[in-house]
């Protein structure tokens, strides 16, 4: 074969294998859009999940506080799922969800996300002690809140995973943890001791623990933020979560809507 025919056979070849990758490519790209858009979502659970602290609340939502920055609400915007249902609300526990929550499940329901437990465990107490209290109160209580998780929590999300699973059998559940709220040996100067830091990270990470194994045994996934939150928390100078906010208390310990967007949306992507 003469070279100028060897190049035009190479040419041919090589622009028939780029075609050959091109229409692979779109037309997995047809299919990812059109299972997007055939899922049915659902999402569940406390404040962390409604968005508290992002600002830009849905005034239909009441005190539930629902914002327009928090992580479902964004998986909606760029998943643009066939159906989707927020109703999520701060302060909720594991029986409200239960009660009031699971309406919209279904069992042609997809995909569910959900966030609970650190109410039942106690944590908007656990801040408020460990804040206004001695250093031993604090330890104390974060004592009493792990004592909470070994022997009381795993029963209640027990329940609630059970009745996400009657209501919705064929529902991908992606269970989204806590993080760590502070960066030990940063920037605050200020405020609780590095050993109540400390105890009040190794609280989180107990919490997330014990529902990763309950989600686990339900044959959930467990999202774990506490690696997107890793140079972001309290103390680290770039902080995705409020610290105490005196002037609006409702938000202090709760995720900004960078944390919402950085902290928790990748985490739901990657596992929904």
């Amino acid at each position: 074969m003469k070279m100028s025919g060897l190049v035009a056979f190479s040419s041919s070849l090589l622009l028939g294998t780029v075609l050959a990758l091109t229409g692979a490519g779109v037309a997995q790209a047809q299919e990812s859009a059109q299972t997007a858009a055939a899922v049915d979502y659902v999402a569940l659970g406390d404040s962390y999940a409604s968005g508290v602290g992002a600002g830009s609340y849905d005034g239909a939502s009441g005190d539930c506080k629902r914002s327009t920055r928090a992580y479902p609400v964004l998986w909606e915007a760029a998943n643009s799922p066939a159906s989707f249902a927020f109703t999520a609300c701060s302060g909720a526990r594991t029986g409200d969800v239960t009660a009031g929550q699971l309406g919209p499940l279904t069992s042609a329901t997809d995909l569910v996300s959900i966030s609970v437990g650190g109410n039942d465990a106690g944590f908007a107490d656990v801040m408020t002690t460990c804040v206004l209290q001695s250093e031993a109160t604090c330890l104390s209580r974060i004592a009493t809140a792990r004592s909470y998780v070994d022997s009381t929590l795993p029963g209640k999300l027990d329940s609630v995973y059970a009745a996400i699973s009657a209501k919705a059998p064929a529902a991908h559940v992606v269970v989204l943890g806590y993080p760590r709220f502070y960066k030990l040996g940063g920037s605050c100067a200020v405020g609780l001791s590095e050993a109540e830091r400390s105890a009040i990270n190794g609280a989180a990470d107990y919490l997330n623990a014990a529902t990763a194994k309950r989600a686990a045994d339900h044959g959930f996934t467990f999202g774990d933020v506490t690696s997107t939150f890793t140079g972001h928390e309290i103390c680290s100078g770039s902080a995705w979560l409020h610290s105490v906010n005196w002037l609006d208390i409702g938000v202090s310990y709760h995720p900004t809507a960078a944390g919402q967007s950085g902290g928790y949306l990748p985490v739901l992507s990657s596992n929904a």
